[in-house]
């Protein structure tokens, strides 16, 4: 089991649970079995085997979460993870394209079945399909984020 890291912090596990509902929310469906501790369900997050990642709502986004399957694909530890603006998750040539599914996906609530390139720290680019994309929001309704979830890739 990968070494605990900042998902353990209680900000973490309370944006675990934004997350979990508002995906939930959204598509009608839960992204993990919700019984067990606010520590239990964000360690179940975390170890879940497809990726799992959102960022906050600055005017260029950081990532602020990522589960141990995204850090593994896109091939960073928790801290370098954290601090990586998300667009460059994507190839400069794929910004654009990816910028449009964002807005998109903002203006409905969350976007289904997404198909783009990724590409990792180390320059290893993979293919995402079936991809969902949500607006994290606070109980108040007020938008704190957007999470993405897939459990398709190949590399390219």
């Amino acid at each position: 089991m990968r070494e605990q890291s900042g998902w353990t912090n209680p900000l973490l596990l309370t944006w675990c649970q934004y997350l979990l509902d508002s995906y939930t929310c959204w598509t009608g469906q839960t992204l993990i079995t919700r019984e067990g501790s606010l520590f239990d369900q964000a360690q179940r997050l975390f170890d879940s085997p497809f990726a799992v990642v959102s960022h906050g709502v600055q005017e260029d986004p950081v990532l602020n979460y990522g589960n141990s399957t995204a850090l593994d694909l896109w091939e960073m530890d928790w801290d370098r993870f954290t601090q990586t603006p998300s667009r460059l998750t994507a190839e400069p040539i794929n910004r654009e394209e990816r910028a449009r599914m964002l807005l998109q996906a903002k203006r409905q609530g969350y976007l289904s079945d997404y198909r783009g390139v990724r590409i990792s720290s180390t320059g290893k680019r993979f293919l995402v399909e079936q991809a969902t994309i949500w607006a994290i929001q606070h109980p108040d309704g007020t938008t704190l984020g957007q999470g993405a979830t897939f459990s398709r890739w190949r590399f390219i």
